[in-house]
């Protein structure tokens, strides 16, 4: 859905469809739902919402979660910069 792959692109529906499973536990669905509100695709852009779900993602082990979590310490994206936090993940 969020890259229009058999069906039309739709990025609420991706994002509503994310939002459903990463409610139930589905741990890559967090990571698609933070990317989603980190940079507002198909949702209100929200900071604070995407650097929960992506340090929900990583703390059970998701490479991508983890990534994308260092990702923002580097930046300084949602959390303060922090180059240390940022290389430990």
């Amino acid at each position: 859905l969020g890259q229009g792959k058999g069906v039309p692109q739709d990025d609420r529906e991706a994002a509503r469809l994310f939002r459903r499973a990463a409610n139930k536990g589905h741990v890559d669905a967090q990571c698609e739902l933070a990317y989603c509100v980190q940079f507002g695709n198909g949702v209100p852009l929200d900071h604070d919402e995407a650097i929960r779900l992506y340090r929900r993602a990583a703390e059970q082990g998701n490479v991508f979660g983890q990534h994308h979590l260092g990702n923002c310490y580097a930046q300084g994206q949602g959390v303060p910069q922090d180059d240390h936090e940022a290389a430990r993940l």
